[in-house]
């Protein structure tokens, strides 16, 4: 699913470009917790804004049909 809808294969090494391979799954949110803490990242993605025009276009059609933000 990734691979079809940002057409990046998750799976392909960004070092070397070989193939990896899912060997396990973590389930235990405890056990998740300690590797994102370990690896000092956050739950939270940063979203980039719209480009200005985009952000234009949306606030036109939102006023167009009496939606807001």
């Amino acid at each position: 699913m990734i691979r079809k809808v940002y057409e990046v294969d998750p799976l392909l090494c960004p070092t070397c470009g070989g193939q990896m391979r899912i060997i396990s799954f973590i389930e235990e949110p405890k056990t998740i917790d300690r590797i994102i803490g370990h690896l000092k990242l956050t739950f939270e993605a940063e979203r980039p804004s719209p480009p200005q025009i985009v952000q234009q276009e949306l606030l036109i059609a939102a006023e167009e049909h009496g939606e807001y933000f």
